[in-house]
């Protein structure tokens, strides 16, 4: 089986692909140092416990169950990727995940009770948790997704995994720039200045065609562009 064909970069990223939020493409990454390899963490969701719901997909913000569709509190963030390896080469057919918490600060998780003690939901039913995309042939993905929210002992963040057959799997997190809560973290304190770079997202005010949103869903608030650097 012949591998995924591999695109070289000279100078920059060309425009996202569409998902359910529209942006524009990220710029290539100054950096060209690979992502720094972080652990899953406590909450990435197994594969078994997924395969019991198949709504994982790179809209985060919606989730339909029992014929109800929900719509995920918080600031909606429409986050546009491209993955390249470290000789600038964009990477297509990479399969990326994302998870992080909900804006009630649990995450979509078996270990993560479904109910409070009171009976009340414990979690956001409109916010999956969860979501898988996979790189098109310029490298480029995009997740509709809500910004992040600190918890206790952590600021916010999205874990990320990237896997492709050239690499094999690569695992981190993205962090807000400029997050105030950055400088408590302990992950973000112990992170050199270039792994910062390659894993701060920059947040924009959406404009006015992405406040617009699709049918139905809540306007997008931020849009970010971002660079997945892999090994070469």
């Amino acid at each position: 089986m012949p591998m995924p064909r591999r695109t070289f970069v000279a100078t920059a990223v060309a425009a996202a692909a569409t998902c359910t939020a529209t942006c524009a493409a990220p710029a290539l990454a100054s950096s060209r140092r690979a992502l720094r390899q972080m652990t899953d963490g406590p909450f990435y969701p197994p594969a078994r416990w997924r395969a019991q719901w198949s709504d994982w997909d790179a809209d985060l913000t919606r989730v339909t169950q029992g014929g109800d569709t929900h719509r995920a509190r918080g600031e909606h963030l429409g986050l546009a990727l491209a993955v390249a390896d470290a000789s600038g080469r964009l990477v297509d057919n990479a399969e990326v995940e994302i998870w992080q918490c909900d804006t009630l600060q649990h995450y979509r998780h078996p270990d993560v009770p479904r109910e409070a003690s009171d009976r009340t939901i414990r979690f956001d039913p409109g916010f999956q948790g969860f979501g898988a995309a996979h790189s098109d042939a310029r490298g480029e993905l995009a997740f509709r997704t809500i910004r992040p929210v600190a918890y206790p002992g952590r600021t916010p963040h999205i874990h990320v995994k990237v896997r492709h057959v050239n690499f094999g799997e690569w695992t981190s997190q993205l962090f807000v720039a400029g997050e105030p809560g950055n400088a408590r973290d302990f992950l973000w304190r112990h992170l050199s200045a270039q792994d910062r770079e390659g894993l701060a997202m920059k947040l924009v005010a959406a404009d006015a065609s992405a406040r617009a949103g699709v049918s139905g869903a809540p306007p997008l608030v931020w849009t970010a562009r971002h660079v997945l650097i892999v090994p070469a």
